[in-house]
């Protein structure tokens, strides 16, 4: 796995609102992340967290408001979204999956090797499950599955939402292990948690109460 540091970048949203479903989620959110630094957004179910890392990731539109990723607007080769839901097919394989997702990352300007699916399927403990098809993992196989996708191309955002959801205390140890080498690369992450995180934050941002 690629392991230099990112270049310098910072996050900035200003005054950021949106609205699903005629219902406003999010209004007047502000905040400024700089490299090296995780954001832990709290607040109860329903109060805008998934939302707001959906428009970091712009998989959502705002409907007021900002997002600048070192002074621009483009998301896809800076991010890494990690939604609460795992989003694996069950009839391909672990090594199936991660290689698709390669794919996906190599059309983006990354060429990911078979032995950087291996390595990342290593780092995220799930290398003896890679022959396996997904519809037969525990909910932490999958998990790790997801965590491995990070650990495939080198991008300095990391937006994971509720991510130790399904992990148990060996799991939630990796997490933290990535997590701690990703910000000391000078990487940034924003995670959505409803609870501790296995990384101390330098930062939160606590989200009202739903409506």
């Amino acid at each position: 796995m690629p392991s230099k540091a990112y270049a310098p970048l910072v996050v900035e949203v200003e005054d950021l609102a949106c609205s699903r479903g005629g219902r406003a989620v999010l209004a007047g959110i502000s905040f400024r992340l700089e490299s090296g630094r995780l954001l832990a957004v709290t607040g109860p179910n329903g109060a805008g967290k998934s939302s707001l890392l959906r428009l970091l990731a712009g998989l959502l539109r705002p409907e007021r408001g900002a997002i600048r990723f070192g002074g621009t607007e483009e998301t896809a080769a800076v991010t890494h979204y990690l939604g609460h839901a795992d989003a694996l097919k069950p009839a391909m394989t672990l090594r199936e999956t991660l290689r698709f997702w390669s794919i996906v990352y190599r059309q983006q300007g990354r060429v990911t090797l078979d032995s950087d699916i291996d390595e990342a399927a290593e780092l995220a403990g799930v290398s003896h499950a890679l022959d396996l098809h997904a519809g037969v993992l525990s909910a932490g196989q999958r998990r790790r599955t997801a965590l491995a996708r990070l650990l495939l191309a080198p991008r300095p955002l990391w937006l994971l939402d509720e991510p130790a959801s399904s992990l148990d205390r060996d799991g939630e140890a990796l997490l933290g292990r990535l997590m701690h080498t990703h910000l000391g690369r000078g990487g940034l992450i924003v995670a959505a948690t409803h609870q501790a995180l296995p990384v101390p934050a330098h930062e939160e941002l606590a989200l009202g109460a739903s409506r």
